[in-house]
């Protein structure tokens, strides 16, 4: 093989030019880690012969996204994460040769606000300074404390135990999303010229398997088959101080839904109609409509992998001076149980209490 030099007068590139060959270089030095061979000059240098996306500024938003709003409670009284005011890193895929591999490194600060039963408010911090693709989530270093000059509460322990698994999950969710949701966009090149089926999550558990099909918004094994995703079922149960028409009209006028959730939305109240709200991040339609009992809907967020809803039914029973709502939802993704339990609990819940009275707690 012809042995090539570099002179000096050959490292004067452009800096663009110096990042895609430290890219490159580092790409070539953990491929054998990987399972991927090197053969010959590094072809992860020429950029023919892979794909590659930068997903720094979509992990910037998911990490936020997941991170933001995460809620412990206990007898002491209530922590949230109500800031993300650091994060410090990158993230991309690559594809060589039909395989995808992951780069992430980054440094998150986060701030949560703790509130005791007596209604005093705590302020502290969350450090995680390692999270990247050479570390499992087990391995993760979370640093929980309060900001200076804080006095001393049970609330820190409370998030040190409680606060930093949730923390650890939803981390833990961002993962499993890049993994999935960026495999749609690469390029997977094998012998026959069909897409290979991408490697899945290592940190996905083993669970039952839906019949949903999502059809050419994910790389399929081959063209006549679809793509299964592992989905979960769960039901939650709340109380509301109001009769069930109220509750009912709740969530299928669109002035009403508009007030609780702050934002502008779309919601065509009738069977077959569709609704969009949270600013897009949630959007499906009614499937089935029974006043004052009963709502069955198609409902997603947009984060999920394309065309995928859960079935969300609420049931609504009058319990004398209050309604009781019991929300059963199917074909929820895996990964997303936890997100979507906790964006029921504050966006729907939470808000609809605080916003008109229907028993809403005291901060």
């Amino acid at each position: 093989m012809q042995q090539t030099s570099i002179t000096g007068t050959e490292l004067q590139m452009p800096v663009s030019s110096l990042t895609t060959l430290t890219r490159a270089m580092k790409i070539w030095t953990i491929l054998p880690s990987r399972g991927i061979e090197p053969v010959g000059v590094p072809e992860s240098c020429h950029l023919s012969t892979r794909t590659e996306r930068d997903v720094t500024g979509w992990s910037t938003d998911k990490l936020k996204e997941l991170l933001l709003g995460l809620r412990v409670e206990g007898p002491e009284g209530s922590c949230e994460v109500t800031d993300v005011p650091k994060l410090d890193g990158e993230a991309s895929i690559n594809n060589r040769k039909g395989k995808l591999i992951y780069f992430y490194e980054w440094n998150v600060k986060a701030t949560w606000t703790g509130t005791s039963k007596t209604g005093i408010k705590y302020k502290g911090n969350i450090e995680v300074p390692n999270l990247s693709d050479e570390n499992d989530m087990d391995d993760l270093d979370i640093s929980v404390s309060l900001c200076k000059d804080e006095p001393n509460t049970t609330l820190t322990e409370l998030m040190k135990k409680e606060g930093a698994k949730k923390v650890r999950a939803a981390l833990g969710s961002y993962v499993d999303h890049l993994k999935s949701e960026f495999t749609q966009g690469m390029i997977l090149p094998t012998a026959n010229g069909v897409a290979s089926k991408p490697q899945p999550s290592q940190t996905q558990t083993k669970v039952k398997v839906d019949k949903t099909q999502i059809g050419s918004c994910v790389s399929a094994p081959s063209p006549s088959t679809g793509v299964k995703i592992p989905t979960c079922k769960f039901s939650l149960k709340e109380t509301f101080l109001t009769s069930p028409d109220e509750l009912y009209r709740t969530f299928i006028n669109q002035d009403m839904v508009q007030a609780f959730t702050h934002t502008a939305a779309v919601v065509d109240g009738d069977k077959g109609g569709k609704f969009q709200l949270l600013e897009g991040s949630v959007n499906g339609e009614f499937l089935e409509l029974v006043p004052d009992e009963k709502i069955v809907m198609k409902w997603r967020f947009k984060t999920w992998p394309c065309e995928h809803y859960a079935t969300i039914t609420l049931n609504m029973k009058d319990r004398g001076n209050e309604t009781e709502l019991k929300v059963e939802c199917k074909g929820v993704p895996t990964v997303e149980e936890d997100r979507t339990k906790e964006g029921w609990k504050r966006h729907y819940f939470e808000a609809i209490k605080q916003t008109f009275g229907f028993g809403a707690r005291l901060y």
